[in-house]
């Protein structure tokens, strides 16, 4: 793999770690999905995960949220092994999939509800959470009386409420159109910049792996491998003007290069 100069801004304290993990499916025609990833993913940091279609991006978030089991290989998290999903870590998918006879408030508390827990104890962080995703005023609106933007507004603030430590990204801006995902994108960098969970977030965009993340690994097509690490070296907080700044541009230029050495 080859590798930037590291940023010494980033903690090096192990978050998420995958040890020479493969993932396999099928049996006799079998397909390997994933193969040989080492990865460690630092507490704190941003991580943005690209390839081509089909190389396994999302099959290696769902071994880190515990929706599927390693073929061979460890997934830990903060030091544990993954064997199952749990409340340390939360999903947000291309589709907020919100319930559409719950308003915006109880579709936010619904995974507070299901545990039993009082309401007090989740209310402030719930209202905290509306606000910080810019949902002030919609609060009892219903789900088909919002955007595609404002639903996925709603599904980062469900996935916060129980204050999960990693937060898994499957290309939740992919199906917005451009304008409302660049916004998407200022909101999640801005939400990152004040809950500083842990994220690894799957997009086919550059500009936006670019934009978002403190570190960005290109996949090969499948079976997947990591084949780049690209650090970063973008300031915090980010603000959309850098994306016309030469220190983007360059970078781009260095992923575009990763992804058009990747074999056809």
């Amino acid at each position: 793999m080859k590798h930037e100069k590291p940023n010494e801004t980033v903690s090096r304290a192990s978050g998420i770690q995958l040890r020479n993990v493969f993932k396999t499916y099928g049996g006799d025609k079998s397909v390997a999905a994933i193969e040989d990833i080492n990865l460690v993913l630092p507490e704190g940091q941003f991580t943005a995960i690209l390839g081509p279609s089909g190389c396994g991006k999302s099959t290696l978030l769902n071994l880190i949220a515990g929706l599927e089991e390693a073929t061979a290989g460890e997934v830990s998290v903060f030091g544990k092994p993954v064997t199952a999903p749990g409340p340390e870590r939360a999903v947000v998918f291309q589709e907020a999939t919100l319930f559409p006879w719950l308003n915006i408030f109880e579709n936010i508390v619904f995974s507070a509800r299901l545990k039993h827990l009082p309401i007090d104890q989740f209310k402030d962080l719930a209202d905290e959470l509306i606000t910080a995703v810019g949902l002030e005023g919609f609060k009892l609106h219903m789900p088909d009386q919002l955007s595609g933007g404002m639903r996925q507004r709603v599904g980062i603030a469900r996935a916060l409420l129980m204050r999960p430590q990693v937060l898994l990204m499957d290309e939740p801006f992919g199906a917005l159109d451009a304008q409302t995902r660049l916004q998407m994108q200022q909101l999640l960098t801005d939400v990152w910049e004040r809950y500083k969970k842990t994220v690894v977030f799957i997009t086919h965009d550059i500009d936006e792996a670019i934009f978002l993340a403190d570190v960005i690994y290109v996949m090969s097509a499948r079976p997947g491998r990591m084949v780049t690490e690209l650090r970063v070296p973008l300031p915090r907080p980010r603000s959309v003007s850098m994306l016309t700044s030469d220190v983007f541009n360059k970078l781009r230029v260095k992923v575009f290069e990763s992804i058009s050495l990747l074999p056809h």
